[in-house]
């Protein structure tokens, strides 16, 4: 069965670039592409979608407003926003309110296309230490509205568990958490399913924005008190 992707961007010569890749992919269709947030949602209303490439500055509703209405339905889509800028305060807050992932727009069509199937495989595409470096970047500015609920959020997890989610906010991998802890990489990806769980976070992104606002990472990628 093909990936299902919709193609949100307010520059139709990028969308048609785009489109024009996805549609040599034998498991990957465009079914649907928007100009703008708004008109995203509309489409949504009435189109299966598993994967909705976002753009971020758009006109009317911008990326990340429409990326947060997206997530809170059941059954949403994947967002992988896309954006101009590596270090993107858009990006960031986008990662904050749901979003997989984030892609340059410049990126190699095969990187987009692998992101695009991690995505849809339930996996988050941000290579943790560059999503390290948004929160370091972002992080000291916003004042953190979640530090108490986050607390007692991770009262849940075990002790095991809190040290898995340190390292996976750190920016390891499960193979080099696995090796950290002298455990099976097996062992380690169950630990970080039943984190999510819960936590009630979508993927890996959201890990590392919990832990840096409850403080258990701090900017710079240490460990918290």
């Amino acid at each position: 069965m093909s990936i299902r992707v919709m193609l949100v961007d307010d520059q139709v010569l990028l969308r048609t670039g785009f489109r024009m890749v996805l549609a040599a992919q034998p498991d990957m269709e465009v079914v649907a592409e928007a100009g703008d947030g708004a008109e995203a949602l509309e489409v949504l209303a009435g189109t299966e979608v598993d994967v909705v490439l976002m753009d971020v500055r758009m006109p009317r509703l911008d990326g990340v407003e429409a990326t947060r209405r997206i997530c809170l339905q059941e059954g949403a889509p994947k967002v992988l926003i896309l954006t101009t800028f590596d270090l993107d305060e858009y990006a960031f807050s986008a990662l904050k309110v749901g979003a997989s992932g984030f892609m340059l727009k410049d990126v190699p069509p095969a990187e987009l296309l692998g992101a695009i199937r991690a995505v849809h495989s339930g996996d988050a595409v941000v290579a943790p230490s560059t999503t390290r470096r948004l929160l370091d970047r972002f992080t000291p500015m916003l004042p953190s509205t979640t530090k108490e609920p986050a607390s007692a959020e991770l009262a849940r997890l075990t002790g095991r568990e809190r040290e898995v989610m340190l390292l996976v906010a750190q920016g390891l991998s499960n193979g080099e958490i696995a090796a950290r802890l002298v455990l099976s990489e097996a062992t380690v990806k169950t630990h970080v399913g039943r984190i999510l769980t819960k936590l009630g976070l979508r993927d890996r992104v959201q890990v590392v924005v919990l832990a840096y606002e409850s403080g258990l990472v701090r900017a710079g990628g240490g460990a918290g008190q």
